[in-house]
């Protein structure tokens, strides 16, 4: 039997109060506390912006490192904190979990999750961070639990399995807090899981409702699959989703088929694997849908962050969903309806000549796998990743870290052998090519680049918006840069020493705003000098 271990530490003179009881209005109008951070994008409509702006394009060349907090855990340290009245909230490698005080870096209490030995995890021991309601913290584990744990100690109040781990079963997203539930996606495409969102009662741990996102029998899109392929067939939602609360709208995308490269065995479209699905968060009730990537064969997750924009199109306000996705298309949606308004390329792409009118790829001969190998852009990694795009209403223009990247796909048919790693063959990074990539501005009223900063290589960070005029991004040589967010002038930027695989972040504490992301196994935070005081000796010259 699994053991948790909570390690409770007494509170120390100047510690932060622990937070308040954070309520479902509370996130609901969660920008308009921005010294908060209180869910993994910031807010529900996934535009990871701040109103604050004590940090400026005119001040930001200051900034300077203000505290570390060392994970005690190796690998990639994906989190984004959470912060609520001066206590944050981190999840690290190996399901680590801590209360921090958010001036300092002061750890409050430590939790960690004993994990079975063998677990089936493609990509890493990551955790990409909490969700909070009331006086809860939401973990969804690497072992497929979800689990409650009390804000003030850290202690565990339920904990439920979702899914068998040692099939391939696991959880590395940030869950989402709606009303009275917590809403998780499952890990686990590359090894043959069958996908689901599920709901979980916040108080009770009960599950709610859980959505398949692969259809069984009887049920509409089941004929898209092959045979049985579709019990084998993936589909996994392992980031965050967006939601609407005028609409009562969850926003969820989904990832690969499986096996990822092979589709003889599972012909048609495979919904709903690398879509958009609409839930009733009350139901779990599909109202509508949007397949990016029918029958993909190159690993291209459509799990990016949904964007929510209320924008005006030909002289009308849309509700709009923006999804810049890994297949190398920016798309807009109507995300009342779910149907396409908009699609351009951001990247270099070679599978596809464009899109339709209902936005469904307009595919280029040759670019199907082969047991030999076929050169496609973008490569399997994708134009973008799980990396957080941001946008500035003050600018109009989302802000997406790019990737440049071909491979050589090739596919061969594969058995299924439960608990082992099922993608139909392999991809590798064409010869003699070198990745590289940007942070792009995009205006997402028509899908073209703006600005753009170009990367040494292709990067695995995210970007943050602010109300000073900022983004922030990163880089893989293990750079955090600010950029001024009208033009693109690089205004700063800070070498942490390792490459950066987590989304800055930003929030205050007694009027102070800091910038904050994790490099390594170590989480930063910046913000701008003290003012000498009036007794403070100027420096000689």
């Amino acid at each position: 039997m699994l053991k948790s271990l909570v390690l409770a530490l007494l509170a120390f003179p100047g510690t932060a109060r622990l937070a308040a009881q954070v309520t479902p209005e509370r996130i609901e109008r969660a920008a308009g506390e921005p010294q908060n951070w209180l869910t993994y994008s910031g807010s529900y409509d996934g535009r990871r912006f701040s109103a604050l702006q004590q940090i400026t394009a005119a001040n930001a060349a200051t900034l300077a490192a203000q505290w570390v907090f060392q994970s005690p855990a190796p690998g990639k340290f994906e989190t984004t904190p959470l912060v609520v009245d001066g206590v944050m909230y981190v999840t690290a490698q190996d399901n680590h979990a801590f209360a921090l005080d958010a001036r300092t870096g002061r750890t409050i209490w430590h939790y960690q999750r004993a994990l079975p030995e063998k677990l089936r995890l493609c990509c890493g021991h990551v955790n990409r961070g909490f969700a909070i309601l009331g006086d809860r913290l939401f973990l969804a584990t690497l072992d497929a639990h979800v689990l409650a744990l009390d804000t003030k100690t850290g202690n565990v109040l339920w904990d439920v399995q979702a899914g068998d781990y040692s099939k391939g079963y696991s959880f590395t997203l940030a869950p989402l807090a709606v009303q009275d539930k917590v809403i998780v996606g499952v890990s686990g495409g590359e090894y043959g899981v069958r996908g689901f969102i599920d709901a979980y009662d916040a108080k009770t741990g009960k599950r709610a409702w859980r959505f398949y996102t692969i259809p069984g029998p009887g049920e509409p899109g089941h004929e898209t699959w092959e045979g049985d392929s579709w019990t084998r067939g993936g589909a996994p939602a392992w980031l965050t989703g967006s939601y609407d609360p005028e609409l009562n709208l969850l926003y969820w995308p989904t990832g690969n088929p499986s096996p990822s490269n092979d589709g003889s065995q599972r012909h048609g479209d495979d919904l709903y694997s690398n879509s958009m699905l609409a839930l009733d968060p009350d139901t779990g009730a599909l109202k509508w849908h949007f397949q990016f990537t029918p029958h993909d064969l190159h690993d291209w997750d459509s799990t990016e962050i949904p964007v929510l924009l209320d924008m005006e199109l030909n002289g009308q306000l849309r509700k709009t969903l923006v999804h810049a996705n890994r297949n190398g298309f920016l798309y807009v949606l109507d995300r009342t309806t779910g149907k396409f308004i908009l699609g351009k390329p951001f990247v270099k792409l070679t599978w596809a000549k464009g899109l339709d009118d209902k936005g469904r790829a307009i595919q280029s001969p040759g670019a199907e796998p082969t047991a030999v190998g076929v050169h496609v852009c973008p490569g399997a990694i994708g134009a973008t990743n799980f990396m957080s795009p941001s946008y500035s209403p003050q600018t109009g223009l989302l802000y997406v870290n790019t990737r440049e990247q071909c491979d050589i796909f090739t596919a061969e048919p594969q058995a299924l052998v439960p608990g082992h790693a099922y993608l139909g063959s392999m991809y590798i990074p064409a010869s003699g090519e070198k990745d590289r990539g940007a942070l792009q501005a995009i205006d997402p009223k028509t899908g073209e680049v703006r600005w753009q900063f170009d990367h040494f290589s292709a990067p695995w960070a995210g970007t943050l918006a602010t109300a000073g005029g900022l983004v922030f991004a990163g880089d893989v040589e293990g750079n955090l840069i600010a950029f001024d967010a009208r033009a693109g002038k690089m205004l700063w930027h800070f070498p942490t020493g390792a490459a950066l695989y987590a989304s800055p972040m930003t929030y205050s504490v007694d009027g102070k705003q800091y910038v904050a992301i994790a490099a390594g196994s170590a989480l930063l935070t910046f913000a701008l000098p003290e003012p000498a005081s009036a007794g403070e000796a100027a420096p000689q010259k």
